[in-house]
């Protein structure tokens, strides 16, 4: 997903010349092509994040189109006074693209797992926040973000995991896209933890149950419309997201089912990352299947909750 990114920014570059590339501390080969092309639109500083956010704000300022990329935990938690003061005040049209969403690093610990990147962004005004969920969304995403007119920050996972998403669904920033048609359930889910929600669901159906997907890739705007005309529609409505519970999708979906004052409200249950730092070291998927994020799981606690 990562490289699939990287790639396009070079892509959209050869057909836009606004487009800029800024990187903090990347790896030696990292979009070599485009700084062979391009070499006064590609620069790779140090580590030295608060410093290329506030360059990427001035080339902004003077009509440029910044793409900055580096690993998500340095651009969320370590920026975010630029990010807000610099970009978003300003309503600057940069886009921020940041590695490792989630567990994605989990074997170098809570230093660098982004658990809460979702919720420090979507209480800045004038953010958009986007979390394709594979590599294919990921290209049809960055081809959108050249007109886009404000800030975005673009969640990605690790790379080489499963296509699910359909180039015949579309792409557009502020909408959801359903992966499968709701019975009784209805999940909603953003990012990776999409494909694992529809394997959830496909459990649920050999138990005879029905379930549908909303695969929400922009968590802000949200796609209400959608949302709350799928939720009037089911029993219970299930969040699934690799993020802490505070301030994430979750959140976002009960507030705005709060906020609708529905006549019939479904009962709603949340999935995501307990609320504390991770005490242990292994892989993204070891990591997200201790905190019952395993398919199986989603699909035995749901099976839980509608037998009551």
């Amino acid at each position: 997903m990562r490289k699939t990114s990287l790639d396009s920014i070079y892509h959209l570059a050869q057909i836009d010349e606004r487009v800029v590339f800024l990187g903090s501390d990347l790896g030696v080969g990292v979009l070599d092509v485009m700084k062979q092309e391009f070499p006064d639109r590609f620069y790779m500083e140090g580590v030295a994040e608060q410093h290329i956010i506030g360059m990427a704000a001035g080339l902004a300022m003077e009509g440029f189109l910044p793409y900055v990329n580096t690993i998500a935990t340095f651009l969320t938690r370590r920026c975010f006074e630029q990010v807000v003061v610099d970009l978003s005040l300003h309503k600057l049209p940069v886009r921020l693209i940041g590695n490792g969403g989630g567990a994605v690093y989990a074997p170098l610990g809570p230093t660098h797992q982004a658990i809460e990147d979702i919720a420090i962004m979507r209480v800045i005004p004038n953010m958009t926040i986007v979390a394709p969920c594979d590599a294919d969304e990921a290209r049809r995403l960055m081809q959108k973000t050249l007109d886009w007119p404000n800030p975005i920050y673009i969640r990605l996972a690790k790379g080489g995991d499963a296509i699910v998403s359909k180039p015949d669904a579309g792409f557009e920033i502020g909408k959801g896209i359903l992966m499968r048609e709701p019975g009784e359930v209805l999940f909603i889910t953003t990012g990776i933890m999409t494909q694992r929600a529809i394997l959830a669901s496909q459990y649920l159906a050999d138990n005879k149950i029905k379930s549908g997907v909303l695969h929400l890739h922009t968590v802000k705007p949200i796609d209400k419309h959608l949302l709350l005309e799928l939720a009037a529609t089911v029993r219970l409505v299930v969040t699934v997201e690799e993020h802490v519970l505070a301030g994430g999708l979750g959140s976002a979906v009960l507030e705005i089912l709060n906020d609708a004052a529905m006549k019939q409200l479904p009962r709603i249950l949340r999935f995501g990352i307990p609320d504390r730092f991770a005490d242990e070291y292994g892989s993204q998927d070891s990591l997200l299947d201790s905190w019952g994020l395993e398919p199986e799981s989603l699909a035995n606690r749901v099976r839980e909750v509608l037998i009551g």
